[in-house]
C-alpha cells in the first residue's frame, strides 16, 4: 500500500483550479501570441505538466504516489472547467 499525504489532494485541487481560473481570465487577450501553442488553454496544460515534472523531481517519487491518478485527472478537468468560467467572466462580465 502506498502511503500518501492527506494534504496533497486539496492542495492539488486548489492549485490547478486557481491556475485554470487565472489563465481563463487572461484567455481573451491572447498575451502569448496567436499561435496554437500560445493559446492560454494550451499554455495552462503546459504549466500543469511542468509543475508535475517539478513535483516529481523535487519529491524524488512518482507523482501518483503523492497525488492519486483519479485526483490528477479530476483536477485537470476542474481546471479546464474553471478556465472556461474565467474566460466567460473575462469576456461577458468584465469586458462590458
Amino acid at each position: 500500500m502506498v502511503k500518501r499525504s492527506s494534504r496533497a489532494k486539496p492542495i492539488w485541487y486548489a492549485a490547478v483550479g486557481a491556475t485554470g481560473f487565472c489563465f481563463g481570465l487572461i484567455g481573451e487577450h491572447r498575451p502569448f501570441g496567436d499561435d496554437m501553442f500560445a493559446h492560454p488553454l494550451v499554455a495552462y496544460f503546459f504549466a500543469v505538466a511542468a509543475a508535475l515534472v517539478i513535483l516529481r523531481l523535487g519529491a524524488r517519487r512518482p507523482v501518483p504516489e503523492i497525488v492519486p491518478e483519479r485526483a490528477l485527472l479530476a483536477g485537470c478537468m476542474a481546471g479546464l472547467a474553471l478556465f472556461l468560467v474565467g474566460n466567460f467572466i473575462a469576456t461577458y462580465l468584465i469586458g462590458r
